[in-house]
């Protein structure tokens, strides 16, 4: 190197230390300040405007009603843009406005009309939910919300609704329903006399009927606004009483009992908690007011209603470009409360790809407009990274977007939701993004830590990416609340949902209260699910469908209803506790791809024939004496339930099995040659708050554990790939859910080493 290159190069390095500029921005500042601390701008946008590599923009303590679209990003991880709260200060950044002039309309009703300048270049009141995989249950609904005192009402399908209903409280409330029904009866002694079973019923989605475990047949999933109807019901001497054989899944619901239509005269109602399965039944006997002779009697169903959830509803209408919102305010004065509305489609999005290397930082960012988020489609959450590599998001607190809280998902192009609900539709989705002028690669995408954020109240994801996730690591978060009000529905809600999770890791989160906890959707390959709890969610905890692996679920607690489906194969399950049924199921209706180690590249497309999964070193509890399930292996494409692995018996690839523990009805794999099963033995898991209590008992037979490591875990079948680091190299299962070491020899089955005998007491939340 020549002396005219050295100083060259020190004048550059120089330079670039020099220029690195902090801006200040408070609500008390202009813009056109300099942007010191003495003299803040005013916007986080127009800092964003000003900000090159290597600077930082601090926030100070207030509310901020904007969008922030950064132009530019940083050049690598040591010359970041940095935007972030100031340390201690509570910084709010709103993708919504305050609304006053509320006028009375009727009752508890007001209303207020809005020119449409007001919404600068897009109408969230316009604006309807769309894209592949989503469905509205048969009604329009939009990207706008109303919110009284920062929690939102829930829009109406018409406005008869908003007017009609006054000061009542809507019948959709947070929470599902998820309802199951085999039968009504008369109160009668002999509990098999005068059965009749439910097979005339409504739906928004329809229903089908589902085998019922006491023979016969059952309703399904049965959600809020569904309804059965029985003909010519005679209950005879016994009007005043009958019985409801009900199951609930999920936090039960109420079943409405009504005469001649799900609208008609109320005869009682009755109250389903949850029953810890979908088939775990049990009788209701519930007191209707006398009828006589033959009737139709209606069951119409309804979610419970959590403690202080906000039910009443809005809805807007939009004429000449001004919009007129109708709200249910009972016993409140809209104009003397903080009732705020939907303007901005995002909090922090940039418009275009490639904006790399950006840090955000101990905000508290709420309440934008965002659209549905398929994988087919540009991505766009509350907080976004559109298409880049290397962002940081962490230490925030993000809640109430009305479908996704963060994504790190696809860019945008003309073919966006064209797939038609297609695997096809994704695989071309799959080749344009490898095509795409930043292309779909390891240098160019991902990268991306989320990491100590808590989100809440979104209602498609928590965080969603569509390949643009990958190479990343999400850890530390707090998810909850995700898609519980069931206002609509389609294919893609969970508290995370990745496609594409390649050498993705998911560690250390706690995510309950959602709809569905994890769902690693294609291409989960080198993805590892590490030190997780999960509960009190709808559907299941995980979620894995039509990846080919090799992905790693270790040391997690799982303690909903469902701990996982299974739609996928060359997964390694090791040292987790599960305490739902397994579900699984083949897939041999669709082709998907799978990656050479490490790499975006497609390898080749192949359908789901399920197995070839590794079990190792597992703690399973059932709920008691399980009726004897069987495998149905003429049809072993459908969904299989149970406690255990037994329900993989049919599967065409084997399980590679050792050192399981299965409790409380929970039974092996049939090919298992070393489970410990005790089956009368129940360990009485229970989470309260942040302590997981459990029993432990020396069992009979010692388990025959050993450690757990890329060797003996092997290479998945379908892409020939071993179980490994993102970096390559070899992997060792030797922690625990807390970090602490591992026997070497002789490991702990489930998530923790150190268990004493007897009663347990754990600090188990992350």
């Amino acid at each position: 190197m020549t002396r005219t290159m050295i100083v060259c190069l020190a004048v550059t390095l120089t330079a670039a230390t020099v220029h690195a500029t902090e801006f200040h921005v408070a609500t008390h500042g202009k813009d056109s300040n300099p942007g010191t601390q003495a003299a803040p701008l005013r916007t986080i946008q127009h800092a964003a405007e000003l900000a090159q590599p290597g600077d930082t923009v601090t926030v100070h303590e207030g509310v901020y009603r904007e969008r922030i679209n950064p132009p530019r990003g940083g050049q690598s991880d040591s010359q970041r843009i940095v935007y972030q709260a100031a340390p201690g200060e509570k910084v709010e950044v709103k993708g919504s406005e305050v609304i006053k002039n509320w006028t009375k309309a009727q009752n508890d009703v007001w209303k207020v009309t809005i020119p449409k300048e007001f919404f600068g270049d897009g109408n969230p009141y316009t604006d309807l939910i769309r894209g592949d995989w989503f469905s509205g249950k048969g009604r329009p609904h939009h990207t706008g919300a109303v919110y009284l005192n920062g929690d939102w009402l829930i829009e109406a399908a018409k406005l008869d609704d908003v007017l009609a209903a006054g000061s009542a409280a809507s019948s959709e409330a947070k929470g599902g329903c998820l309802l199951n029904v085999a039968w009504i009866r008369p109160g009668r002694t002999d509990e098999q006399a005068g059965r009749i079973p439910a097979v005339s019923y409504a739906a928004n989605e329809g229903i089908i009927n589902a085998p019922c475990t006491e023979g016969g047949q059952c309703i399904g999933w049965i959600e809020d606004g569904d309804w059965v109807r029985y003909d010519a019901v005679n209950f005879g001497d016994r009007a005043e009483n009958i019985v409801i054989r009900a199951a609930s899944e999920t936090g039960g619901g109420t079943i409405e009992i009504r005469l001649d239509s799900p609208r008609g005269e109320l005869l009682g109602t009755c109250a389903v908690p949850n029953t810890r399965g979908w088939q775990s039944w049990l009788s209701f006997p519930t007191k209707i007011k006398p009828v006589s002779g033959a009737k139709t009697i209606c069951l119409a169903f309804k979610p419970p209603v959590a403690p202080g959830a906000i039910t009443q509803k809005w809805f807007a209408e939009s004429t000449e470009g001004n919009t007129t919102i109708w709200a249910q305010f009972p016993g409140v004065d809209p104009n003397e409360q903080c009732v705020e509305i939907n303007v901005r489609r995002a909090v922090f999005y940039p418009d275009k790809p490639g904006r790399n290397f950006i840090t955000v930082r101990g905000f508290t960012m709420r309440q934008a407009a965002t659209q549905w988020a398929p994988p087919t489609s540009e991505q766009i959450g509350l907080i976004g990274t559109h298409w880049s590599k290397g962002w940081i998001i962490e230490n925030n607190i993000i809640s109430h977007s009305v479908c996704s809280g963060i994504a790190l998902g696809k860019h945008g192009d003309k073919f966006d939701n064209t797939s038609a609900d297609t695997a096809e539709g994704y695989v071309k989705t799959i080749e344009r993004a490898h095509a795409h002028e930043i292309a779909w690669t390891k240098e160019n995408i991902g990268h991306h830590i989320v990491r100590n954020n808590t989100i809440s109240n979104c209602e498609q994801t928590g965080i969603v990416g569509s390949m643009g996730c990958s190479f990343s690591t999400v850890t530390g978060n707090v998810i909850h609340d995700i898609h519980v009000r069931q206002l609509f529905t389609g294919a893609e809600m969970a508290g995370i949902k990745f496609h594409a999770a390649i050498d993705v890791k998911i560690c250390g989160n706690h995510i309950y209260r959602t709809c569905r906890g994890l769902w690693l959707d294609w291409m989960a390959q080198g993805t590892r699910v590490s030190r997780n709890l999960f509960h009190d969610n709808l559907s299941e905890d995980l979620f894995v469908e039509v990846d080919h692996g090799p992905f790693l679920v270790d040391n997690n607690i799982f303690l909903s209803p469902t701990t996982l489906l299974d739609m996928s194969e060359g997964g390694a399950y090791v040292h987790n506790l599960m305490t739902g049924r397994i579900i699984s199921s083949e897939e041999p209706g669709r082709e998907t791809p799978y990656h050479p180690a490490h790499s975006t590249k497609v390898a080749g497309l192949v359908n789901i024939k399920g197995g070839d999964d590794r079990f190792y070193n597992n703690v399973f509890v059932g709920a008691g004496a399980e009726p004897g399930g069987t495998v149905n292996k003429a049809e072993p494409h459908q969904f299989t339930p149970g406690y255990g692995l037994w329900v993989y018996d049919a599967r065409e690839f084997p399980l590679f099995t050792g050192g399981n523990v299965y409790y409380n009805g929970a039974r092996p794999y049939g090919k298992e040659t070393d489970a410990v099963v005790e089956a009368a033995t129940d360990p009485k898991v229970k989470l309260t708050g942040s302590t997981l209590q459990f029993t432990v008992n020396k069992p009979d037979q010692k388990p025959q554990t050993a450690l757990v490591t890329t060797e003996r875990l092997g290479k998945a079948k379908i892409p020939g790939v071993s179980y490994e680091n993102p970096d390559g190299t070899p992997l060792k299962i030797d922690i625990d859910y807390f970090g602490n070491p591992r026997d070497p020899v002789n490991p702990t089955p489930g998530p923790f080493e150190k268990v004493e005998q007897g009663t347990q007491q754990l600090t188990v939340c992350p």
